[in-house]
């Protein structure tokens, strides 16, 4: 029972080691190209990940299916429960987790 307080503190040298790597590793280049819009950035990290310099077709894939999400329309809690072919599907989730939550397995 003595030996709690390592075991709570042995999560600090992970979180170090993170700390330490993270300013290392490179962004994501969907990140860089949708949200920065730094295309350049973006065409170095695709290079970079995927080990060729003809990157123009990924770029081109990852713009495109941005404007496919950005058209996607987004439904309501209410809609979405009125939908008939989705509505059993969300019940079913609904009651297993609420299932879990008074069984107690969470906290196992």
């Amino acid at each position: 029972e003595s030996r709690w307080p390592f075991l709570f503190g042995a999560i600090i040298v992970p979180s170090l080691i993170q700390v330490v790597i993270l300013p290392f590793l490179p962004e994501s280049p969907r990140y860089l190209l949708l949200e920065k819009h730094n295309r350049s950035k973006a065409e170095k990290a695709f290079q970079r990940f995927l080990g060729k310099d003809d990157v123009s077709h990924e770029i081109e894939e990852v713009l495109a299916e941005s404007r496919v999400q950005r058209n996607t329309k987004l439904v309501s809690i209410v809609q979405l429960l009125r939908t008939r072919a989705v509505r059993w599907q969300i019940v079913t989730v609904v009651v297993t987790m609420g299932c879990y939550q008074l069984c107690g397995l969470n906290a196992v």
